[in-house]
């Protein structure tokens, strides 16, 4: 309610961005110290989705600033985490 009203009264606010992405280990023995070094990306979810044969990925969420570049920081921080394969975003939508 305070953000509608200092919006109505000319005041600008930097939206927000909710991003998905998929990651791929390398490995299935990296999977759960993957998943301990994304808690480090302060996630608002972090889930697992089967894929075959035993193999899973992890879908992270995560809110980020709706500016230039945020989100290409946030998926090179996935990347550096040693035994990821791969990231694909899934979903990049605006909260509200």
């Amino acid at each position: 309610m305070i953000k509608q009203l200092l919006q109505s009264a000319g005041c600008w606010f930097m939206g927000e961005v909710i991003l998905v992405f998929k990651i791929l280990p390398k490995s299935p023995e990296g999977f759960e110290k993957i998943k301990k070094q994304l808690e480090n990306l302060n996630p608002q979810r972090i889930e697992e989705e089967p894929i075959a044969f035993g193999l899973k990925a992890i879908k992270l969420t995560v809110i980020v600033p709706d500016a230039e570049g945020e989100q290409d920081k946030i998926e090179n921080k996935i990347r550096q985490i040693d035994g990821v394969g791969e990231v694909e975003v899934l979903r990049a939508s605006r909260s509200l």
